[in-house]
């Protein structure tokens, strides 16, 4: 059966402004409609695709008192993922840039541990990581705290992925330039200092944003070690009071909140160092 658009959009607008009908009986309305047209109209399509949408969260009874009331428990675990993302995040940087420099000028025996350390680092979970820093560590006589092995395990990881993204920068630096600074005399420090940073850096933004966004999400994996942090208070609250869809909700919604500013920022960094558009409107 063909029904036409007109057709459609009335039987879909009677639907929801009929008072004898609640809003889920609207949506399941909107969803069962078929549309067998002649025209592959995408709007229509798309009507029951958010339909669908609306209807999953209609029917998820969100218990908003308990949202409201484990709001601060949140706040004090963003604060505590915050401060271990951002030691563990400023320190693969500094890892990350040593070993790109090492690699960058070939330095003897120091670029095969780097390799070395790059390919196992970037080839094994950070789960992994943190039972061994944890668990295995304690047997050797070596004990760490929650903090300190998330923060190291968060470092070991970035560290690799930083290390990557600073050496491809450097590669976009032309050969060039690097041999007149050789060729009036420059040392390899001024050459990276004056010559292949400057450069690098603009190139290298979008990279290290993209590793800082993976980074804070990787803190995720800190519940595991005891570190009471965004993903253990969830399933703490989960265990305790079985609210699954609260939980889960208020987690999205505090990873969204961390994220967000981060990615406005990269954007705006990438446009202005990138195109050279410093005090532009």
């Amino acid at each position: 059966m063909y029904l036409p658009p007109t057709a459609i959009a009335a039987t879909a607008i009677r639907a929801i402004l009929s008072s004898s009908l609640r809003l889920r009986e609207c949506l399941c309305i909107i969803i069962k409609l078929e549309i067998k047209t002649k025209y592959n109209f995408s709007c229509l399509s798309r009507l029951r695709y958010i339909a669908k949408f609306l209807l999953t969260w209609y029917t998820i009874e969100m218990d908003f008192a308990f949202i409201h009331q484990v709001i601060p428990l949140y706040v004090s675990a963003a604060w505590l993922t915050l401060r271990a993302a951002a030691a563990g995040i400023v320190l693969s940087v500094f890892v990350g840039l040593a070993c790109a420099v090492i690699r960058f000028w070939k330095v003897p025996v120091l670029s095969a541990l780097v390799k070395v350390y790059t390919e196992l680092s970037r080839n094994t979970p950070l789960l992994i990581q943190l039972f061994f820093l944890y668990f295995a560590l304690p047997k050797m006589g070596i004990k760490l705290s929650s903090m300190q092995c998330g923060v190291i395990g968060l470092t070991f990881l970035g560290g690799s992925y930083m290390a990557e993204t600073f050496r491809s920068a450097f590669g976009t630096v032309s050969s060039i330039q690097i041999e007149s600074g050789q060729c009036i005399g420059l040392t390899h420090f001024q050459i990276a200092q004056y010559v292949i940073l400057p450069q690098a850096v603009a190139v290298s933004i979008p990279g290290v944003c993209a590793n800082i966004m993976f980074l804070i999400k990787e803190t995720s994996m800190f519940s595991a070690v005891a570190l009471a942090d965004l993903m253990y208070v969830a399933k703490d609250l989960i265990g305790l009071y079985y609210k699954t869809d609260e939980a889960l909700f208020l987690l999205v919604i505090a990873y969204f909140v961390l994220l967000l500013p981060i990615s406005i920022l990269s954007w705006w960094m990438e446009k202005r160092l990138r195109y050279g558009q410093f005090g532009a409107k």
